[in-house]
């Protein structure tokens, strides 16, 4: 059967690559390719022996020069194509998150099978963000066919507001911003916040000045874990950003709580969301740096918390700085190890999929071993699941969550 797309020829490494499940080809993999070959269009992937490996989205501006969409010959890539993926996406978040697919991730990029397309749902607000020429190419469908589907299931969207600020976007030949997207039926000028619960706590979501979408959605469950070992405790949730950790602890039961941020607006927010809960009374919020918080108690000897949550940004974005990033994470959970008290608790994780399990592992037998402590794992946890870990793509699985007892 005639094919309706340009082609491009890799080498046998990308073969290998897209074979294994990989769906990237770099621009150094691409050898040869038709004649026009549009940015943001569809080619097939033939090897240098013409074997077809799949259909995807090709940008010669892009150091990833295509982005495989489909390993099938049978699929025409139509709107039809597109609809059966974002049903797919759909129900999957039905069937994993249950009550929680109302506040929840639906789309997730690679996982999903839509190249760098993130999609955030808190109630009936979406939150979008796109990194692909090819989806931005095609959103206005996509945004469409979101919102069907989504009313099939009897959810009426009433804005999609889109964050598209990353810098990523300019290397791939787009403009960065962000705003609602304008089309019949949805809001033009919305609030920017929305309410969210999770697992029984409410949280207020800036959706148009929080980071990333306005809330981190991946680590709802490992959230409800932290919680679970909170009574009686006293806690110190280090990078509080809006409280999302402090808050299950204090509902958990703990005697105290103190969450500490850099950020002046992260932490109002998080006084906020304690008031909305009736949970301020035993929370305490403080202004200051992390790691010189933990150095200055580190060097007093005093021990006024008997359980630390560390859930620090991404330290490293990419893998020329793992080792600084090492480094950094060495250092925070050293501290915290330091001046936690024996059967005192530690929860520690890392966002960066460059810090991998085996690496942030290793890290954590280093802390532990500087520390002159002992550590019982209590649990290792990763993303929620509607942020699926697709094998054979390593950049999807990204978050490791670890509980300790410090012996």
């Amino acid at each position: 059967m005639e094919r309706p797309f340009a082609s491009v020829t890799v080498t046998e490494k990308a073969a290998r690559a897209l074979r294994g499940g990989h769906p990237w080809v770099f621009a150094g993999e691409v050898l040869t390719k038709e004649s026009p070959c549009p940015d943001g269009e569809i080619v097939d992937v033939y090897t240098e022996k013409g074997r077809w490996q799949g259909a995807g989205f090709y940008n010669g501006r892009s150091l990833i020069r295509v982005r495989i969409l489909s390993r099938n010959t049978n699929d025409k890539m139509d709107e039809a194509f597109f609809r059966r993926r974002i049903r797919y996406a759909l129900a999957y978040r039905q069937q994993v998150m249950g009550e929680d697919f109302a506040a929840c991730r639906l789309i997730f990029g690679e996982a999903d099978g839509f190249p760098s397309w993130t999609v955030d749902r808190y109630g009936d607000v979406l939150v979008s963000e796109v990194l692909s020429l090819g989806i931005e190419r095609r959103r206005a469908m996509l945004y469409a066919l979101l919102r069907e589907e989504l009313a099939a299931l009897g959810v009426n969207v009433s804005c999609i507001y889109e964050r598209n600020e990353s810098l990523i976007r300019e290397k791939e030949g787009m403009t960065c911003g962000k705003g609602p997207y304008v089309a019949p039926g949805l809001e033009t000028n919305p609030s920017g916040h929305a309410e969210i619960c999770e697992n029984g706590i409410y949280f207020d979501v800036d959706y148009i000045n929080g980071q990333k979408t306005g809330y981190f959605l991946d680590q709802k469950y490992n959230r409800a874990a932290a919680g679970r070992l909170a009574h009686g405790r006293r806690v110190l949730d280090c990078f509080t950003h809006t409280g999302a950790f402090a808050l299950h602890c204090a509902a958990g039961g703990a005697e105290s709580v103190t969450a500490v941020d850099v950020s002046a607006s992260a932490l109002e927010q998080a006084r906020r969301n304690a008031e909305r809960n009736g949970l301020e009374g035993r929370m305490e919020f403080r202004q200051t740096d992390v790691f010189e918080l933990l150095t200055e108690l580190g060097k007093s000897g005093e021990k006024p918390w008997d359980y630390i949550i560390l859930d620090p940004p991404a330290f490293t974005k990419s893998g020329a700085t793992v080792e600084n990033a090492r480094r950094g994470y060495r250092e925070i959970n050293r501290r915290a190890m330091q001046i936690l008290p024996r059967g005192g608790y530690l929860a520690t994780c890392s966002c960066s999929h460059f810090m991998t399990d085996t690496l942030f592992r290793a890290m954590l037998a280093d802390a532990a071993r500087d520390a002159s402590v002992q550590l019982r794992q209590i649990e290792a946890r990763q993303q929620s699941p509607d942020h699926p870990i697709l094998w054979g793509v390593p950049e999807t699985d990204y978050l490791k969550f670890y509980l300790f007892q410090i012996v």
